[in-house]
């Protein structure tokens, strides 16, 4: 039996009878406590892979094991009439923690991200990226294993995301958590992936797959733009 967190095996998935299929095949394990991210097409089923793995819909055939995961999308979707504290404490209040410790570590997990200044603001007053630490801070508080991150960053400007991967890599090594990060941008892969893999147009199937270690970054990320650049060619004939 495998060791690995996640493990997924054979995994296939169609969203109606008849309908084609947008993953075919998936095979994929991920350590506990490792980074990976996850490149292909629009439309390749990267995302029905995220949900796949956090329950939010049933695989056609093949099987996952996997704990449960918290999720991070691109859009912060935090309670506009809500403070920065508040909307953290929210996701502790679900898992039943008392007032107090709500308070506790609300307050912990904001200042984890560097948000402590920012408690008592309401997201209207915060900035893109300000907003998407807020909501790092609240996927942090489900104290879920797993945490998968759905283009989390796409929407920001190149110097606020920049400085949210060095947030991002510094939550991750001092949480130990488990991430799997879906991204079209192959710097952004390379940068925070210690491993990258890229997924076919549909159906959708693991088909290429890079350590990052001590490989240059420059050449490995030309590298991997050729393949991604084969697939959307692939996906658009």
């Amino acid at each position: 039996m495998s060791s690995a967190q996640i493990n997924i095996a054979g995994l296939s998935k169609r969203f109606s009878a008849g309908a084609p299929l947008v993953l075919d095949n998936v095979n994929l394990q991920v350590q506990q406590g490792e980074f990976v991210a996850l490149l292909g097409a629009s439309g390749c089923g990267k995302s029905t892979l995220l949900n796949l793995i956090a329950g939010l819909e049933e695989p056609t055939s093949g099987t996952i094991a996997s704990p449960k995961a918290a999720f991070m999308f691109q859009d912060a979707s935090l309670f506009p009439w809500l403070s920065a504290q508040a909307n953290v404490e929210l996701a502790l209040q679900l898992r039943g923690a008392s007032k107090s410790e709500r308070r506790s570590e609300a307050a912990r997990l904001l200042e984890l991200v560097h948000l402590s200044d920012a408690a008592a603001k309401r997201p209207h007053e915060l900035s893109g990226g300000m907003r998407q630490r807020v909501a790092l801070a609240r996927s942090l508080a489900q104290n879920r294993d797993i945490l998968l991150m759905d283009e989390p960053f796409a929407a920001l400007d190149a110097i606020t995301r920049d400085l949210l991967h060095d947030e991002l890599q510094r939550v991750w090594k001092e949480t130990g958590r488990t991430i799997v990060f879906i991204t079209h941008n192959v710097r952004e892969a390379v940068r925070l992936g210690q491993r990258v893999l890229l997924m076919s147009s549909r159906p959708g199937r693991v088909v290429a797959e890079w350590p990052v270690g001590e490989q240059d970054p420059a050449v490995l990320t030309a590298d991997i733009t050729t393949e991604l650049r084969k697939e959307i060619r692939r996906h658009a004939a």
